[in-house]
Parts: C-alpha cells; structure tokens; sequence
C-alpha cells in the first residue's frame, strides 16, 4: 500500500526548487502554491533563503522533519538527498522527477537501486523516477501543464509516460473529460501500475470513488498483483481502459530504453486484460472516447438512434455501428409520422433521423423525446455542427437538459470545433462531453457495448488423482516429457487419449499385433515436428504395411521409436497452453493440424478457465460456424471441447512446471473427442507461480 505521506502530506519540502517556473524544481514549486497546498512548503536550494516567496534552506540538513520531498535535481545527487530525508527527516514519501537512472544504463540503474533500497528501508513510498508526478485533491505535485480541475466523479489516470499524461490531459481537457486523481509512475522503480491499482483498490468507497480507471502501460512488473486489484475493482463496479504500448518487438524496445522498464509478450497482455476484464484501447483518442462513453449513462441494450442535421456523419457512423454489431433499428408507425410532421419538408425520420441543415432546437427537443419513449431505442447519438451561419446555443442547451434528464444515454457529437467553438466550451462547462469525431465514437462505443465480463474460476480444481499427478511430474526432469509419460498424466487429468502402443524393434512389433485392429496412424517419436520430416503415416490397413511403415520412420534421423494408435476420423482441433515470466499461464485453442499454423484462428484465456470462459474462448473462433455445423455437416461435441479446455486449465493450476503442452490434434465428432497427440515440456528451475485466487 502506499504510504500515507505520499498521498495526503502535511508538509512538503521540493528539493531544487527555484525561481524559474521553467524548470521541473520551479514549477511544481509553483503549481503548489497556485493551487493552494494547505500544509507547510519549503525548499532546498543552495544559493536562496527564500524560492517563489516560500522558505528556502541552502542545506538539506537544516531543513524541519517533512512527510513528502519532490525532488528535482541531478541524478547523481539524489541518493545523498534520499539518505538525510529518510535517515534524519523522517520523510515516507517520495515524488522523484530527475532522470538519468535505469532508463539510461547501468550506472543509472545502480544509483536506482541504491533509493528504493533507503526507501524500503524507512517503510517509505517513490513514485518515480523520471516522471511528472502525482495530482489529487490534496496537491498539485507536477512540474507539467495544463492542471486540470478535479472532479471527484472524473476519472482516475495513471500513466507509465509523464509526457503521454499530459497528452491525454490536454485532449480530455478539450472534450469535457474530468479527472478525480492523475498518478505518473515513470520508471517504476518501487511503485508502479500494480502498486496504484492496490491502493485504488483497497480505498474503493462505493458512494465516493471514481468507477472509471485508465491507464497507460509501458511494463507490467507483477501480472498476479494486476490481475487482483483490476479484477477486484471491476466486481466493484468499475470500467478501466487501458493502453499497453510495446506491442511489437520494436515496440518493447523503445519501451524499456524510455522507462528502464522489462516489456511484456503481447499475447500474455492482451490475454490478461480479457481476464480481469479491461477494455483494450490502441491510442490516446480511442482512450479518452472510451473513458467519456464510460462516464454517461448505461444503455439497456444495443439499439442506438443516430439523429442528425448532417447526413455524412449520419452514413459513416451507422456503418461503423453496424460493422460493429450495433444495431440501427427501422423505425417507422404513427408514432415516426407524427414526428415527421414536425419537421421540415425533407426530413427522414426512419432512422438515422435527419431534420437538415436548417434543423433547430425545437425540433431536435421533439426527437428526442420521441427516442426516449421508444421502445426500439436504447440510446441515442446526436451529431450536430454548424456551416458557421448562425450560433447553436439554444440546441446546445437542448442537449445538455435532455443528457441530465434523460433515463437513456445521449451522446452528443460536435464536429464543429471551429465554428460553435464558443458553444461547445459553454457545454462542456455545464459537465457534458463532446465528442469531436463520429467514426472515432463509433469504434469506441461498440468496444464498449460489445466488452462482456465473465464469471471467474474460484475453488478447487477437479483435478483428478492429484497426488499420482505430482509424483510423476517429479520423476522427469525438466525439457519433454517421454510421450508414454505425457499421455498418462493426460488420461489422469481427465482427458480422453486414443490408446498408443509405443515400438522400438520389429521384435516389440510382433508383440502387440494380436492387439492391433486396422485402420492405424503411425507416428515417429524423437523429432519434435513429425510432419516435417514425414513422420506420421496415415490409414495403415494391413501387417505387411505396418512393417513397411515402422521400418521407413525409424530410419528418420532422431527417431527413438514409433507410436501406434487407432485410426480416428473427426474435425481436427487443437488445445494449446504457454507460460511466459511471471504471467499465468495462457490457454489456447482453435482448428487443429496444420490449420493453426495456417489460419491463425486461435482464441486464448487465462488460467483458471472457466466452463463459462472456455465455451467464449470457442465462440469467438472465426471457425466456430464449422464446429457447430454448416451446409448439411454435422458439428462437433462443443461442451466436451470445453470441458477439455477446463480440465487442462485445472491441471496446469496444479502443476506449474509445465512450460508448454500442446494437443494437436484432438479428433471431435457430434459424439466425442479423444486426443491423439501430444507434445509438453517441463521447467523446474525458476520458482512457479500461481494466479490468485
């Protein structure tokens, strides 16, 4: 948790501060004092007894004991800083602007560890280095602009980059988005995402705590601790959205030479936001939409009316609507002509509803009102500018009547940002956001309308013969396992295999033809991709070909023997499981043989999966058309692909070691689904952990 000094301080000391409000030290000195910090304020500088009016020491040493120092100085003096604070002043926490340290090398990186290690050490808490600092409603502890107005019911922000913050200030800003807190956590040295989220977590109030949370990422140090505290505020009733750059291997370069910070895998990330349930976002702008469509009201459904003066805007967002899975019903009846009939000649009521250019208050009033006792209506997007003739107050105040009274949510997009420029700041002062781009809302409203939660795995895992599983993990050593021992640890978890009979001789051969009925697949054990070095041979249907194709696969470079296994018939699928760092595992699945190579048609969760997770994760399979059944074909068993799904994700709870399994592939029919090749290795030699539960 963070240490109360750093939130709410009684006394504040920046060390560096100065009487140029253009440097970092001079105007986080200033923004205290315009924004009235209430506690008492000092400063240290060397060469002044008094900084911006305020009490200068010219030795760290001399000054009173102080809850919170700022610090803004040269990298190299900032560990002789921290010592007298923590050592002789009793200070607990720590805002640290300076930069120079893990992002820039390994000298940086030392004088880093040397700070969190004095800090740790007095119990205290750092936000930094190299970031901008902290704004909430008991100071104003940044060296940036513009300082937003706080509203306890804006959004809590927490950004990895000083400079994306400000960015995202700036924008929100100009679209009516308001801030509770703004935390910047720069390299991330002691406290970081995970750390803030803990707090925000545990000083959830329902009655007074923000329910939107944003955040930008550049690393995510402890995915268990994320996952905890976003899941948990989720199931308190919170919307968080967030970016997480460093996607591409370029990506997570610039990333770590910006913050000093490890980049994440981006499946594992991507992964991980579905299962705690955050709204992935790709931009500033997108992030931001999000965040405003997340402030207003909670539409009942995906029924959106699109009503407009301005008929392209009207056409691109139903098509994004619609693309999207949004719905844009037809409306039409009595009700639409009386409507119709109080507007002007050449208006369109059917939805998108258009009342023209020369449209007004009034009008849009009656529109509204109509949408609101719809029954076909479960929100309402209106889209009106000005070509600049006349001003727009009066259907501006329209808007913002109807946005606070209405049971419906109304979003309200204002292109017309030159203009009604004038307009749209008086409406955004009234507490509304305006959105500037329909497209851009569009996407970012169907993100959210179409972002589903899942019901979590919590209990115990019905695992089977626990005790005979651990056993026989610990009898192999790390790297694959034999495939006589990984097809017995999946028969104990539960998972149906197609029995082998494994043969290293013609001798071994003879032994088990009695037990042997034909059609049977033949496969070379040693290599580790059979198919590409023409290892497998399929529908073998008499001894003299059995022989013929044990003799051919054992003369393959690297093969110990040959597996033989009934021939099963059935769609090809594939079960797939990977763990990266600290992060849970991931589970994958999709169409199976070479098709999840060539299609790339894979859904993944995050252990522990779900029933409820697993039949998602199959759902969203571009080809779950195929597995249900198209054109006459009969589809497979879906519930037992899930239940495979759940049963591994159980095992893998249990025993972590496994670094990577794959079932490729499991044969299904309406009927059934058996397995008929695996492939997992083992790593024993980092210390595993499991999600929370």
């Amino acid at each position: 948790m963070l240490h109360t000094s750093l939130i709410n301080p009684k006394s504040i000391v920046v060390v560096g501060g100065s009487d140029n409000i253009h440097s970092p030290g001079g105007r986080v000195l200033k923004n205290l004092i315009d924004h009235h910090f209430k506690g008492e304020l000092s400063v240290v500088n060397p060469k002044q007894d008094v900084v911006q009016g305020i009490t200068s020491y010219r030795d760290i040493n001399d000054i009173p004991e102080t809850d919170l120092a700022i610090i803004a100085i040269a990298a190299k003096y900032v560990p002789e800083a921290v010592k007298v604070l923590t050592q002789s002043k009793n200070t607990k926490g720590f805002i640290i602007f300076s930069a120079g340290f893990s992002e820039k090398d390994k000298t940086g990186a030392k004088l880093e560890k040397e700070i969190v290690k004095l800090i740790d050490e007095a119990g205290g808490s750092l936000l930094g280095p190299n970031n901008i600092g902290l704004i909430n409603q008991h100071y104003t502890g940044v060296f940036t602009t513009p300082i937003p107005k706080l509203d306890e019911n804006g959004v809590d922000f927490v950004s990895g980059s000083g400079a994306t913050a400000v960015f995202i200030i700036e924008a929100a800003q100009s679209m009516g988005l308001t801030f509770s807190t703004i935390y910047s956590v720069g390299n991330s040295a002691q406290v970081g995402v995970e750390e803030i989220l803990e707090f925000l977590d545990h000083s959830f109030e329902e009655k007074t705590s923000s329910k939107v949370k944003l955040l930008y990422i550049e690393s995510i140090k402890d995915p268990l601790k994320f996952l905890k505290h976003t899941s948990s505020l989720i199931r308190k009733g919170c919307r968080i959205a967030a970016i997480k750059a460093g996607s591409s291997e370029e990506g997570n370069r610039a990333a770590s030479s910006h913050t000093g910070a490890i980049a994440n895998s981006d499946v594992f990330v991507n992964t991980l936001f579905k299962k705690a349930g955050i709204i992935r976002c790709y931009g500033r702008s997108e992030l931001i939409t999000v965040a405003g469509i997340l402030q207003q009201k909670t539409s009942k459904g995906k029924n959106i009316a699109i009503i407009t003066h301005a008929g392209g805007p009207a056409v691109m967002l139903t098509d994004v609507l619609s693309k999207n899975g949004l719905k844009i019903p037809h409306l039409e009846g009595k009700e639409s002509e009386v409507l119709l009939s109080q507007l002007f000649d050449g208006s369109s009521v059917s939805n998108p509803i258009d009342f023209l250019a020369t449209g007004n208050a009034q009008q849009l009033e009656a529109i509204i009102e109509f949408c609101e006792n719809s029954p076909e209506i479960d929100a309402m997007a209106v889209i009106f500018g000005s070509p600049g003739l006349t001003g727009v107050d009066d259907v501006y105040e329209v808007l913002n009547e109807k946005i606070k009274a209405s049971a419906k949510p109304i979003y309200a997009i204002l292109p017309s940002v030159v203009n009604v420029k004038n307009e749209i700041e008086n409406f955004i002062k009234k507490g509304n956001i305006a959105f500037p781009d329909e497209v851009l809302f569009g996407s970012a409203l169907a993100k959210v309308y179409n972002h589903t939660l899942l019901s979590q795995k919590t209990g115990d895992f019905d695992i089977g013969p626990s005790e005979e599983i651990r056993e026989l993990i610990d009898s192999h050593p790390e790297g694959y396992m034999p495939t006589e021992a990984a097809v017995r640890l999946l028969k104990l978890a539960g998972i149906k295999f197609a029995t082998p009979h494994q043969v290293t001789s013609e001798a071994g051969l003879n032994k088990i033809m009695k037990s042997i009925t034909f059609p049977v697949v033949l496969k070379v054990e040693g290599p580790l991709h059979k198919s590409d070095v023409g290892g497998v041979i399929l529908n073998v249907s008499s001894q003299t070909e059995l022989f013929d194709s044990f003799h051919k696969l054992m003369q393959i470079e690297g093969a110990v023997s040959v597996m033989i296994q009934p021939m099963i018939n059935g769609k090809e699928l594939f079960i797939g499981a990977k763990k990266e760092g600290n992060y849970p595992h991931v589970i994958l699945c999709g169409l199976g043989g070479i098709f999840v190579e060539v299609l790339k048609d894979i859904s993944t969760s995050m252990i522990p999966v779900s029933e409820e997770e697993a039949l998602k994760m199959i759902n969203d399979l571009k080809g779950y058309p195929i597995l249900k059944g198209v054109r006459g074909q009969k589809g497979i068993n879906i519930p037992a692909f899930a239940e495979a799904i759940v049963k591994l994700s159980d095992l893998l709870m249990i025993i972590p070691e496994i670094a990577e399994l794959d079932l490729n592939p499991l044969m299904a029919t309406e009927n059934d689904l058996i397995a008929v090749d695996v492939r997992i290795r083992l790593e024993k030699t980092e210390k595993e952990l499991q999600p929370a539960r």
